[in-house]
This record gives structure tokens, C-alpha cells and sequence, in this order.
């Protein structure tokens, strides 16, 4: 077993937070099974001990746990005790407790000891999670804390997922990140119990996984020509630019990460994205198009490549059906990627097929007349068929978009739906696996606030329409459920600091969705726990979006009188206060409070508003010019003097 790196020390935390003297508030994420409160607090004492009753691996969690306490409090932290009076003791069931499963524990903290009981590590591993939730928030931060409390309050806890699969999806096709920066990401998605990463890791632009026996697919197909902005608007590079941006992960790479997740209690999903979003692969081996490679476009550099009003393709960035070659090609990837990842699923793709070059094709003319095929959709369908056996050859099972649903989904295939919630209706309803992963709640690269200050892209996500996540919609089977996840694509994100500003706290929003009772969601409480979470994320210097304390502006037309404006003011979060200004000054809490629908005075020209809590600022000060809330509201702009 390798030895723990320092960054493993940020991933065990959620959070705990102190009221007044002598009163608790308890603030884990995600909510417990069942917690209740106990008198008293467990002081760590100068010189801890820790029990382990179990296999190598809770060793392993034990010594996680040893070195993140004695980082941050300086107490000497041992493992094992012979005289019985061990702190901490984590202890593997002798008999299995059927409440828990696999993954669940029981943790009882007392003011004299810890005991994490589980029937397998992984339970112990969670146990672990919610013990460290409950220290100071200085546990985050992986060096020594002074001036602390280390205590953590008495409570009794049971607890166990509600679904197997709780996922989070990264891209680093778009943007390549690091091996190391995929093991940070890890880290942070492990503190809040997710066990499967999506790694996706080809697309249009960047091939990303080394494949032996196809070495252009990552010498060619992993680079192309650097650029910053809006994907999708960028020019198509120049003959002669260098492509030196982006990178792959080599086999070993893939193997050291796969093993890094493993001790984290994560299977990783591999995806390779077929037949569209291919440019990359094509660009290495052109005869796999049907139009081999014709217009020699190169990998895709965010350039418009696709005329999403149509969809129509630009470009031609599917491999060809019609070609025995690509399937000779995709048995070559398949079993290289099947003896990379241990899991037993392999996700293929299948999304966003614009079919423009096959509907051109000769070639798949003559498949569709041989085969009997009707449309576009049932060429797609076969193609997935015939990619299915592929898969099942290797001894894997394959998973792929919802639009594997059109033509014919394959006899065993899992649906991951993205679309909405349909498409998993649709395939729960014919017997058919799902992983629910829907854009309206799950799409975490989505804005997440107001788009006069976010990055812009094409919609928005806010943190209590992403916390109202439900896998199981009305009238499904929950047994064909596997789970859900969330899914952060990164054409707009290009390092880690933004990753994370993305990533959270939406995911952690997720995270409760997909572990905690149904029943036992609520978002006021929720959304207190979150704000509890953000001192953990300030102490391990982990990039977070305030969104939820952003004022958000509602304008409508005021049907009392012609052409004018009404505008409404909230919060995401209960019981703050909103001040605002019209006239270009800055708003503080001497400023007009909010207390109903505003209208606009003669001739002003921008609404500022910043929401407080107890006299002091929470969220971020919005600028929103007022033709802008004209536009919203559908309502002529207002020609200003400046302009004419």
C-alpha cells in the first residue's frame, strides 16, 4: 500500500459548527439515516489511540485518520491499544447488521471513546467522513491548528445510502486536467460519500486515454491550438499553428489513478463517446469517417463545428456505421479501456449523433437497405448494437446516453438520461437499468447565479432547483434506479480554481439526493448545513460558489400601466435583507430595504442590490442595468442619451 499523500488529509471532512456556548448544531452532509444528539462532548485528548478490528484496509482508513488528526491538533496519534481503552475504535461486524448494508455504519461518539462499527470498509470509511465532520472546520486545512477546541459533540448515528450509484461526472476532453488534478478531485468527492467518478475522457477535442495499439489516437488526437473566451465562437486555427495544447493520461497514469480511487472506495466509469463526438479520433485515423476525413478539419480547438439551431453538422465528427473498419478500431479501444478499469461498466456514449454526413453516405445507404433499417435513428441503433457485443466480448456491460434509446436500445444496455427525466422513464419502463442524470438538476456546468455575473453559458442551475433532485419519478419501478449523478462538462471551465467554483456546492446538493431518506430533505435546513460547509472549504482553500446569497431579480410587466416594469427581489436563502439603489451608488445597509415590488424611477438607468444578514454583507453586490430587466421583462429597451 502506497503512503498516503498530504492531499488525502482534505478529503475525510464535512462540517460542525458551535451556537452559542453549551448549545450544539450538528451540520453533516449528507443528512444521516438517523442522528440523535447526546449530552456531552468527546475531547480529543494529547495522546490518541486508535483500535482496529478489521482487514488491511481499515488499517489503511485508520491511518488516514491518524495522520489528518495529528496534521492538524499536533496530539500523537497511534494505532492499535493492548490494554482495551483505545479513543477511537473502528471495528469490522463479526455478524452482519442487515440495517447497514455495505456501505452504511454505525457511529457512537461519548465523551470517553468514538466506535465506527460496519460490516464491510466502506462503511468504515463513511463512518469516518461524518466523525471528522463533527471537529472544528481547522481539521480541513492539512497543517497545524492553534487556539482549537478539538472536541466533537455526542451523538448516536445510523446510516446507509439510498441508492449504490452516486456519481460525479469530469470531462477532460475539453479541457485536459492533471493526473494529480484528477486525484484532488477524488479527494474532495469522497468527503461527502460519492463512490464512482465518470471520467470523460474522449471527445471533439482531445482524445485522452493512451491506446497501445492506436498511438495517434493520443500523438495526434490529444492536441490542438490553445484559446480563451466563449467556447464555440473561437476561430478555426490557422495551417501551420501549433496544436501543443492538451495532453492524455498514459497507461500507467490510468492504472496509478485507478488504484488511487480504489483506496477511496471509487469505481471510475470510463467513457469513450461514440459515434459523434469523434472529431479527435478522426482527425488520427480518417478512414473511420464516412466522409474519410475529407474536409481535414483537425481536433476541434472550441471552434463552431455544429449549427445547434439545425443540428446540423459542420463537420464531420462521427465514425462510420457502414465501416467494418470502425468496429475493428472500437474492438482495439475496448479492450485496451477493459483492461484498464477494474468496473464493470464501460460507457460509450452515444449523445448528440448529428446524422448530416450519414444521410450523404453511399455507404450507409446501402447498410440501411441490407439491414433493413428505416431511419437515421435505427442506423444509430444498430451501430449500438453491434457496439454492445463488443463490449460484452471483454467481459463488460455497456452504458450509453439516452439517445440509445432511438431506433432500438440494445438487449441489456444501461441508459444514462440526460434529457430530462424521460428517457429513464422510458428505459425503466422496458426493464432497463438507469442512472438518472438529468440537465435540469444535474448539469453542474451550468450557470449558477445571475448571468450579469456568472460565466455565461446557455442556462442556469441554481442550488434549491438542484437540491429538488428526485431519481425515482412517479410511476417508475425504484429497482430498475441504480442512482444519479452530476455532470460538470468543461468547455467553459479551464482550471481547477473554476472547476471547484462549479463543482460546489451544488454537488453537494446531489450527494444528499442520492444518500440521504427521501423524506428527510429539507432545504432550509440544507441550506444551513451548506453554509456551515463553506468555513471547511475556506480552511482547505477549496474555491466554492456564495450564489445562494445573491439577490435574484424577478421583472415582469406591470399590466396596470403601458410599458412599464415591476420588479421583485429574493433570496435563495430565508430571512435576509435586501438594500438596493438607482442611482449608481453602492448599496449598504443604509441604503432602501426591500420590501416589495419595485419600479423603476424616470430615467435610471441601473439597479444595484446586495442582501445582508444581521447588519452585515452575505452575498455579492449585482449591478443589473435596467434594460436588461426591460428585456427580461419583454418590454422595449430604453434608448439612453449615451447612445444617441
Amino acid at each position: 500500500m502506497k503512503k498516503i499523500p498530504g492531499l488525502l488529509l482534505l478529503q475525510l471532512t464535512v462540517v460542525f459548527a458551535f451556537a452559542q456556548p453549551g448549545n450544539k448544531t450538528v451540520s453533516i452532509i449528507p443528512e444521516p439515516v438517523s442522528l440523535v444528539l447526546q449530552s456531552g462532548y468527546f475531547k480529543l485528548p494529547v495522546n490518541i489511540s486508535i483500535d482496529v478490528k478489521g482487514d488491511k484496509e481499515v488499517n489503511y482508513i485508520a491511518s488516514s485518520l491518524a495522520k489528518q488528526i495529528s496534521t492538524a491538533t499536533g496530539c500523537k496519534v497511534a494505532i492499535g491499544n493492548k490494554n482495551g481503552t483505545s479513543n477511537i475504535r473502528l471495528l469490522i461486524n463479526s455478524s452482519p447488521d442487515k440495517t447497514i448494508g455495505d456501505e452504511g455504519y454505525r457511529l457512537d461518539v461519548a465523551p470517553q471513546n468514538v466506535i465506527i462499527k460496519a460490516n464491510k470498509p466502506a462503511g468504515i470509511f463513511y463512518g469516518v467522513q461524518t466523525l471528522l465532520q463533527l471537529l472544528p472546520a481547522e481539521i480541513e486545512g492539512g497543517k497545524l491548528a492553534k487556539n482549537v477546541q478539538w472536541e466533537a459533540p455526542c451523538v448516536s448515528v445510523t446510516d446507509y445510502p439510498r441508492f449504490g450509484w452516486r456519481g460525479l461526472m469530469l470531462d477532460v476532453s475539453r479541457h485536459f486536467f492533471t493526473k494529480q488534478q484528477v486525484k484532488e478531485f477524488i479527494d474532495e468527492m469522497v468527503k461527502y460519500k460519492y463512490n464512482l467518478l465518470h471520467w470523460h475522457l474522449t471527445d471533439d477535442e482531445g482524445w485522452r486515454i493512451e491506446i497501445k495499439s492506436l498511438p495517434r489516437l493520443t500523438s495526434v488526437g490529444a492536441w490542438n491550438a490553445k484559446r480563451v473566451g466563449y467556447f464555440g465562437t473561437f476561430s478555426v486555427p490557422s495551417p501551420g499553428e501549433p496544436r501543443n495544447y492538451g495532453g492524455f493520461y498514459t497507461q500507467d497514469d490510468i492504472k496509478e489513478v485507478v488504484q488511487y480511487a480504489k483506496e477511496r472506495y471509487v469505481n471510475i466509469l470510463p467513457e469513450v463517446d461514440v459515434p459523434g463526438h469523434s472529431l479527435a479520433a478522426i482527425t488520427a485515423y480518417p478512414e473511420l469517417s464516412c466522409s474519410n476525413g475529407a474536409d481535414n478539419h483537425g481536433v476541434s480547438s472550441g471552434e463552431e463545428i455544429k449549427d445547434w439551431s439545425t443540428h446540423k453538422a459542420l463537420v464531420d465528427d462521427n465514425l462510420c456505421p457502414a465501416n467494418e473498419n470502425v468496429y475493428a478500431f472500437l474492438d482495439k479501444v475496448v479492450t485496451e479501456v477493459a483492461q484498464l478499469f477494474p468496473f464493470e461498466y464501460i460507457h460509450m456514449g452515444g449523445d448528440e449523433t448529428f446524422k448530416t454526413y450519414w444521410e450523404k453516405s453511399d455507404a450507409v445507404k446501402a447498410l440501411m437497405q441490407k439491414e433493413n433499417l428505416k431511419s437515421m435513428e435505427e442506423v444509430q441503433s444498430y451501430f449500438s448494437k453491434r457496439v454492445e457485443k463488443i463490449v460484452e466480448s471483454k467481459g463488460k456491460k455497456f452504458m450509453g446516453w439516452d439517445e440509445i434509446l432511438e431506433g432500438g436500445l440494445a438487449p441489456n444496455a444501461v441508459v444514462m438520461s440526460w434529457r430530462g427525466m424521460k428517457g429513464g422513464i422510458e428505459a425503466a419502463k422496458m426493464g432497463h437499468q438507469v442512472v438518472m442524470t438529468p440537465t435540469t438538476y444535474c448539469y453542474i456546468d451550468y450557470m449558477q447565479g445571475d448571468p450579469i455575473v456568472e460565466p455565461h453559458v446557455y442556462a442556469t442551475l441554481r442550488l434549491n432547483t438542484a437540491y429538488s433532485f428526485e431519481p425515482v419519478p412517479d410511476g417508475v419501478d425504484e429497482k430498475y434506479i441504480k442512482g444519479g449523478q452530476a455532470n460538470l462538462w468543461t468547455e467553459q471551465i479551464y482550471n481547477t480554481r473554476h472547476l471547484q467554483y462549479m463543482v460546489w456546492p451544488r454537488s453537494l446538493a446531489t450527494a444528499e439526493s442520492l444518500w440521504s431518506p427521501k423524506e428527510k430533505k429539507n432545504w432550509d435546513d440544507f441550506a444551513r448545513r451548506v453554509e456551515a460547509q463553506f468555513s471547511r472549504m475556506d480552511a482547505g482553500q477549496v474555491k466554492y460558489a456564495r450564489t445562494m446569497f445573491d439577490p435574484i431579480f424577478t421583472a415582469v410587466k406591470d399590466g396596470s400601466v403601458s410599458d412599464s416594469l415591476r420588479i421583485e427581489l429574493s433570496t435563495e436563502v430565508k430571512g435576509l435583507d435586501i438594500y438596493y439603489s438607482f442611482d449608481n451608488s453602492h448599496p449598504d445597509n443604509f441604503y432602501p430595504k426591500y420590501t416589495g415590488p419595485l419600479t423603476v424611477p424616470k430615467e435610471a438607468v441601473m439597479l444595484k442590490a446586495i442582501a445582508y444578514r444581521n447588519g452585515k454583507p452575505i452575498g455579492r453586490q449585482l449591478d443589473m442595468p435596467v434594460n436588461e430587466l426591460r428585456r427580461r421583462a419583454g418590454l422595449k429597451l430604453l434608448k439612453l442619451k449615451s447612445e444617441e
